[in-house]
């Protein structure tokens, strides 16, 4: 009975608890990871196409957490933690906990980068196919606007300015951040009023956009700052015309 449990369990979760596509969802993966691996894609490629995704399925059906300040009504003044709490609350904040773990997409990108080159773009158009299997179609939607605003952006950073590779991943980066954050986070909220009728107002929250932009942030650091090193030592071309820093979440 608990192998059955456990199966069940994987099932659903391979197929969005759609059973009956158990076998066209793993035809696709086999199909996916070999095309990945024929450009040059290996673990990171993989890794990365899974994540997105769970980032984008995870702002439609992962609730958030609503930390409401000792202002509580109650004999005793207290700081408490309420889970689930998609329903906005004016005197308390509420927090996504995925935004967290947002940034981890830029150094995961820049790994693919080096495997695949410019066969990233590949990637990146699989994990939106497979993110309209997984999540929300509004979300996915939001998830591609998101990733081209970065992409124009360092388009034009890098036509105008002929900046360093290195300085124009972090330069694009605070200059888009703030609109593809908004974006992204007004497609989950949205969402959300369209598949479960909740307010406006359940994702779309300062505090998730604060870290959000925080962790892409602290992301593009890393890689800008990894990438530098390379172009001082020679190993990678600073004015080479790569793809946008883009989590495309």
């Amino acid at each position: 009975m608990i192998f059955v449990e456990i199966w069940d369990t994987f099932v659903a979760i391979l197929t969005n608890n759609r059973p009956a596509f158990l076998l066209p969802v793993l035809v696709g993966l086999a199909i996916s990871v070999a095309l990945l691996w024929r450009i040059g894609g290996r673990l990171w490629a993989i890794i990365y196409v899974m994540m997105i995704p769970f980032l984008n399925w995870s702002f439609g059906v992962v609730p958030n957490l609503q930390f409401v300040g000792p202002w509580v009504t109650g004999p005793d003044p207290i700081f408490s933690l309420i889970f689930p709490a998609d329903q906005p609350n004016p005197e308390g904040l509420m927090l996504h906990p995925l935004t967290l773990v947002t940034g981890l997409v830029f150094v995961i990108r820049d790994f693919v980068q080096r495997e695949m080159g410019q066969w990233v773009l590949l990637a990146m158009a699989m994990a939106l196919l497979w993110s309209m299997y997984y999540a929300w179609i509004v979300i996915v939607i939001a998830s591609g606007l998101a990733f081209f605003v970065s992409e124009f952006f360092d388009w034009l950073l890098f036509t105008f300015t002929k900046m360093k590779l290195s300085k124009r991943i972090l330069y694009s980066s605070a200059v888009a951040t703030p609109i593809d954050t908004t974006i992204f986070l007004y497609g989950a909220d949205l969402a959300k009023q369209m598949q479960m009728g909740l307010d406006p107002g359940n994702t779309l929250t300062l505090a998730n956009w604060i870290v959000f932009v925080i962790g892409k942030m602290v992301g593009a650091f890393v890689v800008s700052e990894m990438i530098r090193r390379r172009e001082n030592a020679g190993l990678t071309d600073p004015y080479e015309d790569l793809p946008a820093q883009s989590s495309m979440v």
